[in-house]
Parts: structure tokens; sequence; C-alpha cells
């Protein structure tokens, strides 16, 4: 699909070869003509962050299937503690500071 947003794109295909590659283009931000913009690439968080909402993932995931498939209590109980750990986890790393 074509760029709509960049200038040009109808008659950029008469006019010779477009853009250099991709990096040109993801680094096209629309803006007001004269504002200077500047492109910092995306921030995906801590490797700490990641591993805490796993925890908590596979806490709540154990601790859904085994009131599915039971009720199994030492397999709710155990899903429990792993979300709770991974959320003392996230709270001691400072997981909101992560944000964008």
């Amino acid at each position: 699909m074509s760029n709509q947003v960049e200038p040009g794109t109808i008659g950029s295909a008469a006019a010779g070869p477009g853009p250099a590659g991709l990096a040109e283009q993801a680094a096209f931000v629309p803006q007001a003509p004269g504002t200077p913009v500047q492109y910092s690439p995306p921030f995906h968080g801590r490797t700490v962050s990641w591993v805490a909402v796993s925890i908590i993932m596979v806490g709540f995931v154990c601790g859904g299937l085994a009131l599915v498939f039971g009720p199994t209590w030492w397999a709710f109980w155990l899903g429990l503690g792993l979300a709770v750990v991974g959320g003392l986890l996230a709270l001691g790393t400072n997981i909101f500071d992560d944000w964008y």
C-alpha cells in the first residue's frame, strides 16, 4: 500500500525512483512546515520489567487453569503466589518508570 501521508505520492512514480529505503520512510513524521522534529527509536522497556510481567502472566494462567480443570487448589495457590511475586518484583524495580 502506498504511503498516503507523504506529499507527492501520486506524482512520485512518474518522477523517478522513490525514497532510498525503509529507514527514510520510517523516519518521516507529518508536521507543520518549519517545525523541527527529532526522530527517536521506540522504547520497549527494560528486561527486568518483561520478566516481571511474564511471571505475573504465568501465575494468572496457572491459577485460571487450576480453577477450570479442578478445582485444583494447590495449583491455584501456586499461581496466586507467582502473580504476587511478579507484582512485588515489578513494584521493586519501578516498572512504572518504563513509560515512554
